[in-house]
């Protein structure tokens, strides 16, 4: 099956759209993670295969699913979530489509997803997120002792939020409080538990009890790093659950 798919540039950013052969009405929005690409006229989620299986997978469904490219390595920036709000404006003014989206977050796209969230409740349906990076400072706190790896976080950082270096550590990284993340929005976490950059622990587990201490929708599943992509029919039972009421 050949993807009908758009692709469109946002703030000399590429976007990309696919289309279903059969629209079920709904669509989903694609946060990616730190190796994410698109560009005129390819995507991660093209070229890599099982990525590309799970993407076959949702538009047989009748999904419509769209992402950008996202400035790259933009680690939950304000930026990043002000294109997106643009890109889902844009994509529902274009298609056929229930307002309210889906949203798929993996890795540190689920640092974005946490802004859109709060930012755009009442037009989420619900959030899946694949091994994410929840907690920015215990992320950059488990890095410190690689030192490059480090420096080359703090330039990332101070690129995607238009920052001076040398204050990204007290006005980012001290600054940023999972808890303040306070939406309502349905989530679940499918995490893998070994070769992931993202610890279990300090992310997703750390996430589902400030969720379990506020009373909102979380659930949690594990497997393992080599089944991540093979949790596609799972995913789509999880989103139909909050295609009830439209």
């Amino acid at each position: 099956m050949n993807l009908d798919q758009h692709f469109f540039k946002i703030n000399d950013q590429w976007n990309v759209i696919h289309l279903p052969e059969r629209p079920n009405g709904f669509a989903i929005l694609i946060i990616g993670d730190q190796n994410h690409y698109v560009d005129k006229t390819t995507s991660l989620w093209i070229q890599n295969p099982e990525r590309f299986q799970m993407l076959e997978n949702l538009r047989e469904k009748g999904y419509t699913i769209f992402y950008s490219n996202l400035f790259g390595r933009h680690w939950g920036s304000p930026k990043s979530v002000h294109l997106l709000k643009q890109l889902y404006h844009l994509v529902i003014r274009r298609e056929i489509l229930n307002d309210k989206i889906h949203v798929i977050a993996e890795g540190m796209g689920a640092l974005t997803a946490l802004r859109l969230m709060n930012e755009m409740e009442p037009s989420l349906r619900s959030v899946s997120m694949l091994s994410p990076c929840l907690d920015l400072k215990a992320f950059i706190n488990t890095e410190k002792n690689n030192k490059l790896f480090y420096k080359r976080l703090l330039k990332e950082l101070a690129f995607s939020y238009k920052i001076e270096e040398k204050y990204v550590e007290s006005e980012i990284i001290n600054n940023f409080d999972l808890c303040n993340f306070t939406s309502k929005t349905p989530v679940k976490i499918w995490h893998s538990t070994n070769r992931v950059l993202y610890s279990f622990s300090d992310h997703s587990r750390s996430f589902e009890k400030i969720r379990e201490q506020e009373g909102a929708p979380i659930e949690l599943s594990i497997h393992l790093f080599e089944k991540r992509f093979h949790i596609t029919s799972n995913i789509i039972s999880y989103l139909k659950r909050y295609e009830q009421v439209l």
